[in-house]
């Protein structure tokens, strides 16, 4: 239930008189030195290039001063302990994953509210007495080491799971007998983006690994000569078998699966962040078979669905920019001899999985869900009926199995837990956690805004009920537009709890993105990135030009790429914007390949490196494009483990951002400690950054707070 609104405190802005709260902000001083590279000809200086060493004395006692006047200006909001137990009240409800069969044994992820991490349980048998398998809030004493991956062998006599220090990207792997919940001396390192494919035997599972980075760069050096190799249960690591590797492609990078026969390996090597890839397979069954080339055109993105003996089913969008399914015999691997099963349609085919011998396809239609079920020969058996307008997270069920589990979510509908029948058709809910909220008190609109170009862009706002489209309501403008990722509909506590506060949320399905295919994201990359930020901007001014707001009330945040997003956004327009909370953003588009996996993103950004791509990216770099200039409120976010965006990125914005300020408004960073780009995130983490991020933007906007 609410609190009474009796209990609100009307607050005051930080223009007024004698105002509550912090007071000016006195920057500790950042040194420049005398920095300065050449592209093509162009002297661009860099007078803050010490702070990418992330180790240096002078780094950490930078990133000290930073944090103290942060945390300071932070916890001298009035408002923000309120907002921090009202996040807490609402965030404890349960969350639960959907359940998974492998023998005859049942898994599930389960979070019991504050938990800093979700605990794995196991049962034998749906009725089995409920045990748990791996609880990583034991793990570490403060949260910092999370579970960040787990796969079951096939008859759920082992699990294996790989464990993160501070959110970063390098995984450490184990494996652990499930009856007993002991871990054997099983230990594999230097593991990024990879999974565990158990053989059926339950002998071994293949994975991918970077060789060792030299000691004391594991954060910075660049991730090259990615290999697959296959590990045998209880063996070391050096003994593990190479299985496929390209040395003379160092970019290329492998993921295995095992088709449900067992009979062949199936390898998807892809390169950096390019949604095309190329296939090959191996057969198991035979001990002079050799990895065999399947798809290698390089011409769509190929992703493997199921197989039916010899013939593997892919979801692909070569020929195809919003997708399909196609059947390809391994016998007739021509191109020519391909079957198309479920062709392309009107809608963008996201993904598809093999359950219950059928087809079953998840497509969006205007960035919200619908599914589909079809026979393994492509007939459309008939439409799964999901609940409303929102979006299937995690789906679960195997080729023999008859039903299927998956999440359900949207703005205002917690995630739920469901389960289809093949043999009837029927959508049943089995769990719906009960949340600290009135979902009946909010409401969710679709629109679509003309951007700078003529394209039609959609965006969804959720607020209260009753709202009036007056120009004052603070609102909160959230994209990210790049990589083929869609944003869909989801439920957020952070989000809820700042529509308590009367806000406002808005999500924008901008070009880059992959909601209507791969021509919406071709839209959005490289030379066409400016589209990126035209189509948020051209978001913000809808949401001004029809009175739900006006820009000194309006905030725009992202992460990651998004982070990249809203400080561009920011520099191309100061004055649309009266705060902006870019997230770990990639800042340095000059030289984000040069970090970690940054040389991956090349095919979505571009390189400096090459000089019509230079020409592009320094047009809209974040740290290029600053100057002195009246800038909006901005709370800059990152975490000193991030090996992925590198934190380099935000501390020399943030520094270059405060040099350049020439208005009242703070610019402020906030660097997380023990923490990296943002999954295995613990709870308590989440909820003190969500207390800060808003608590920033209820002092900046004089919003009351309703508990």
């Amino acid at each position: 239930m609410l609190r009474p609104s009796a209990c609100a405190v009307l607050l005051v802005f930080a223009a007024c008189s004698a105002p509550e709260g912090p007071g000016p902000v006195e920057y500790p001083e950042t040194r420049t030195e005398n920095h300065v590279d050449t592209y093509h000809g162009i002297a661009i200086a860099d007078p803050y290039r010490w702070l990418e060493d992330l180790d240096a004395e002078a780094t950490a006692k930078w990133v000290e001063a930073q944090n103290e006047t942060t945390f300071g200006y932070l916890r001298a909001i009035p408002q923000r302990d309120a907002i921090r137990e009202r996040l807490e009240e609402v965030w404890n409800y349960p969350r639960e994953g959907a359940p998974f069969r492998r023998g005859g044994r049942w898994f599930q992820f389960r979070n019991d509210g504050l938990q800093d991490h979700a605990v794995l349980y196991w049962r034998d048998g749906k009725d089995g007495a409920e045990r748990v398998l791996i609880d990583p809030n034991r793990l570490s004493e403060d949260g910092s080491v999370s579970l960040a991956a787990a796969s079951v062998s096939e008859n759920g006599r082992y699990v294996a799971y790989s464990t993160s220090v501070g959110g970063s990207d390098w995984q450490e792997w184990h494996v652990r007998d499930v009856a007993t919940t002991e871990d054997l001396p099983d230990v594999l390192e230097w593991v990024k983006f990879s999974g565990a494919e158990w053989l059926p035997d339950e002998s071994g599972f293949f994975y991918g690994r970077y060789p060792a980075p030299k000691e004391g760069e594991e954060r910075e050096q660049a991730n090259y000569h990615h290999k697959l190799y296959f590990h045998r249960v209880g063996t070391p690591q050096d003994q593990d078998v190479l299985v496929c590797e390209r040395p003379d492609e160092k970019e290329w990078g492998f993921a295995a699966t095992v088709t449900d026969d067992g009979r062949y390996l199936v390898i998807t090597a892809w390169v950096g962040t390019d949604t095309r890839n190329r296939i090959f397979y191996k057969d198991l069954e035979t001990d002079e078979a050799t990895v065999q080339a399947l798809m290698t055109a390089l011409d769509g993105s190929y992703s493997f669905v199921g197989s039916d003996g010899g013939t593997f089913f892919f979801r692909t969008d070569a020929d195809a920019p919003k997708g399909r399914i196609i059947a390809v015999d391994v016998e007739k691997p021509d191109r020519a001899s391909w079957r198309d099963l479920v062709p392309e349609g009107s809608d963008t085919l996201d993904s598809a999985r093999l359950v219950a011998h059928r087809l079953v396809a998840f497509y969006m239609q205007d960035a919200h869900d619908r599914a589909a079920v079809h026979s393994l020969d492509g007939t459309k058996e008939g439409d799964i009926p999901l609940p409303g307008i929102g979006a299937v997270g995690q789906a679960t069920g195997r080729r023999e199995d008859e039903s299927m589990y998956f999440t359900w979510t949207s703005f205002i509908e917690p995630t739920s837990l469901y389960r289809y029948d093949f043999a009837d058709g029927r959508c049943t809910m089995v769990k719906r956690p009960e949340v600290a909220f009135d979902p009946d008190r909010f409401e969710t609109k679709q629109i679509w805004f003309t951007s700078k170009d003529g394209t039609r862009v959609p965006m969804f706002v959720t607020h209260k009920k009753g709202l009036s489209a007056d120009g004052s309501n603070p609102t909160y403008l959230y994209g990210y537009g790049g990589f083929n990722i869609s944003l869909t509909p989801a439920f957020s506590v952070s989000v809820l709890v700042w529509m308590e506060m009367g806000g406002i949320f808005a999500q924008a399905s901008l070009r880059g993105g992959g909601e209507y295919g791969e021509a919406w994201h071709d839209a959005g990359k490289v030379h066409q990135k400016q589209n990126v930020f035209d189509d948020f901007i051209g978001a913000a001014e809808w949401l001004v030009t029809n009175k739900w707001t006006r820009p000194d009330r309006l905030a725009i945040g992202g992460g990651s790429n998004g982070g990249l997003l809203v400080a561009a956004c920011m520099n191309q327009r100061p004055d649309l914007f009266g705060a902006c909370l870019p997230a770990v953003g990639v800042m340095d588009m000059l030289r984000f390949h040069k970090f970690t996996i940054g040389w991956a993103w090349v095919p979505e950004y571009g390189s400096s490196e090459d000089p019509q791509h230079f020409a592009t990216l320094r047009a809209y770099s974040p740290l290029h494009n600053l100057r002195s200039a009246s800038y909006p409120a901005t709370l800059v976010t990152t975490a000193d483990h991030d090996d992925r965006v590198v934190p380099a990125h935000s501390f020399k914005y943030a520094a270059r951002l405060q040099s350049v300020q020439q208005g009242d408004a703070p610019c402020l960073i906030r660097i997380e400690t023990k923490a990296g780009h943002g999954a295995g995130v613990p709870t308590s983490k989440q909820i003190e950054e969500a207390a800060d991020r808003w608590a920033f933007l209820a002092y900046r906007f004089g919003m009351v707070v309703p508990w």
